[in-house]
């Protein structure tokens, strides 16, 4: 959800000015211009075709502890673009014939799951991935890893209590969670490790859910999420693995042998806790761009990428939450379009504000946001172009101009346009 947090912190002005002298930056032959570059500690973007970069930008630092640079190959915790990786795994497991997408998930749980205001209305994967399930994050969706997510959806504030599954787009992170402990469920493998064997080890990703899976040098390099304030808000490694990658079991302790597969996907953060570099994303979104298949390994069929970004849900001003930009002008819906796991942009309506580009060109993929960052993975398919990009320590009571994004998301996908 994109809500407005963090204030500015004038004490700190003279520090900002220190990460500029600090930044590395390059786009082509010459960067383009920074926006408004000490509105965050870094900005990354990596700009790419189906063949490959095509330009990249990195400026401001990784770690203010240490001064270290950012570049596009430090992982970052990229928030919701998460969800866009988790449903490419769902869709590998459909093209195997282990899962299907319109399947009552309870089948492949082992016990019912039903919003229990409408019993009588199965819960696909098909509506888990597109945030028409019913289910809604007002009773949260982190837990310890040891906790069965059974019992989170047992209680009656998870359901949206006015509409049925498959009526009603809410967007929800605990959608994720209840996917991945499907996937587990169904092939008996730690959702991470599952995710690693699925996706990121074919395109020979160094990349991870929550660490566990990444190697301690990847570790080393992780890029600190900050608040606009400066404080250090997650992934505050300090060059090596954090101690528990998961949050902790109920009883403290961190031993993840104790995780049966099926209980609890959420443990490593399919909703949002993919740690992954920018060059990485352009990696994917490469992948995606070629129709599922990158440098001889295939990960889906074409087919399968016309899934993921057909939107299944499409705002008509009464059938979703859309998160206005209440705070911008002109004002307007962020979500308008969404598929399985996916968001297409600039949708030609006058409820919509989904256009941070300005160009009026259909793009799918997803935003992020989470512990200071913003982020975003977006295909413009008709022309072969792609973007990934992160911006830390944002400004994030600043809207943007024209769209429903955050100003210093416009200032830098404008920039990308030069």
């Amino acid at each position: 959800m994109r809500t407005a947090y963090g204030l500015t912190s004038l004490v700190l002005a003279l520090q900002v000015m220190a990460l500029q002298a600090l930044a590395s930056c390059s786009e082509g032959a010459a960067p383009a211009a920074s926006s408004e570059p000490a509105e965050a500690v870094a900005r990354v973007r990596v700009l790419f075709s189906a063949e490959g970069v095509t330009g990249s930008l990195a400026e401001g630092v990784a770690d203010l502890a240490t001064g270290r640079p950012v570049s596009i190959d430090d992982p970052v915790r990229v928030a919701s673009i998460s969800k866009l990786v988790t449903a490419i795994g769902v869709m590998r497991l459909v093209e195997a014939g282990v899962l299907q997408l319109d399947q009552d998930v309870s089948e492949v749980l082992g016990w019912r799951l039903r919003h229990p205001g409408f019993p009588d209305t199965p819960i696909t994967l098909r509506l888990i991935l597109s945030h028409r399930s019913g289910v809604t994050d007002a009773a949260g969706y982190g837990s310890p890893f040891d906790s069965p997510i059974r019992d989170r959806l047992m209680d009656p504030m998870v359901w949206d209590q006015q509409h049925p599954p498959g009526a009603y787009f809410r967007y929800a992170n605990l959608n994720y969670p209840v996917a991945a402990t499907v996937m587990e469920a169904a092939t008996g493998e730690r959702f991470d490790q599952l995710m690693d064997r699925l996706v990121l080890a074919p395109l020979g990703l160094p990349a991870c859910f929550n660490w566990a899976m990444c190697r301690p040098e990847t570790a080393a390099r992780a890029v600190v999420l900050y608040s606009h304030a400066r404080e250090p808000l997650a992934d505050d490694n300090r060059g090596g693995q954090p101690s528990c990658p998961v949050t902790p079991a109920k009883d403290g302790g961190c031993d993840l042998s104790v995780l049966r597969p099926g209980q609890n996907g959420g443990a490593f953060a399919p909703q949002g806790g993919l740690r992954i570099s920018a060059a990485g994303l352009s990696v994917i979104g490469r992948m995606l761009l070629n129709g599922g298949e990158l440098n001889g390994t295939r990960i889906l069929t074409p087919a399968s990428v016309d899934q993921l970004f057909s939107p299944l849900w499409i705002f008509d001003g009464r059938n979703g939450e859309t998160y206005d930009a209440t705070t911008s002008e002109p004002g307007g819906a962020l979500f308008c379009r969404y598929g399985l796991g996916a968001q297409t942009l600039a949708t030609p309506s006058a409820l919509c504000a989904d256009d941070p580009f300005a160009d009026q060109r259909e793009r799918v993929g997803h935003p992020g946001e989470a512990y200071g960052l913003v982020s975003g993975l977006w295909l413009d398919r008709d022309a072969g172009t792609g973007v990934a990009y992160f911006i830390t320590g944002a400004d994030l009571t600043r809207m943007g101009e024209v769209s429903a994004f955050y100003a210093a998301e416009e200032g830098l996908l404008k920039d990308s346009q030069r």
